[in-house]
């Protein structure tokens, strides 16, 4: 009888040490990763000749300096150290803007107490995207201080950081608003300014996509 219980425990013991051993496993010897790349690390290309780039070295946002909803001055100063999501839009917009909005919204609930991640929503109309007029529409989207900034900066500087900062199509609408046009990409920036991914702002699967590497940068699983 005696030896019987100690069969018993022994196969217990065995029984609870399996998932200790995968795990360990796992943990040593799989290659599971998921590596983000970083985009632009050679310059970018500049066929038409639009922007004054270095070429042969990594590329990494400008600096910039604009106002927001509330009349603060944000830029590149508050993105260093942080990740940043940012996208070009603006209020009037009858097309893309709105679903991205609304998609913004749902990064901002993913990240909404990850003091690491903010979201810079550029204005593309700023003669009318004043910050009062970017305030009423922070706070349609529920936007949450010092997490989602809408920004509005001068009109050349703008598409110049557009352009040449980010990396995408823009195009005064000249007060139109049919006739803007801009990207409806979602750009995730890393915590020194370099572009880690694009990811497009009308489809869910894309944002689910972004909120998966922003995750994935937060906590260092590259």
């Amino acid at each position: 009888m005696k030896e019987l219980r100690v069969l018993q425990f022994m196969v217990l013991v065995c029984i609870l040490m399996i998932p200790i051993l995968i795990i360990l496993f796992l943990k040593n010897f799989s290659s599971n990763t998921y590596s983000i790349p970083i985009l632009y690390e050679n310059g970018v290309e500049d066929p038409y000749q639009e922007c004054d780039l270095p070429s042969g070295q990594q590329h990494v946002i400008p600096e910039f300096r604009f106002y927001a909803q509330d009349s603060s001055e944000v830029g590149t100063q508050e993105m260093k150290g942080k990740l940043t999501i940012v996208d070009f839009f603006f209020t009037s917009c009858p097309s893309i803007c709105p679903v991205m909005s609304a998609e913004m919204e749902r990064v901002q609930d993913a990240f909404r107490d990850e003091e690491m991640v903010q979201i810079f929503s550029i204005s593309l109309d700023p003669g009318f995207d004043t910050p009062a007029v970017l305030a009423e529409y922070a706070d349609f989207h529920g936007a949450k201080p010092n997490k989602w900034f809408f920004l509005n900066g001068p009109r050349e500087q703008t598409y110049e950081l557009a352009r040449c900062g980010f990396i995408l199509p823009a195009l005064d609408g000249g007060g139109n608003p049919d006739d803007f046009v801009h990207s409806d990409k979602f750009v995730l920036v890393d915590e020194q300014g370099r572009i880690r991914g694009y990811y497009s702002g009308t489809n869910r699967e894309g944002v689910d996509e972004l909120i998966l590497e922003t995750k994935i940068l937060l906590y260092g699983q590259q």
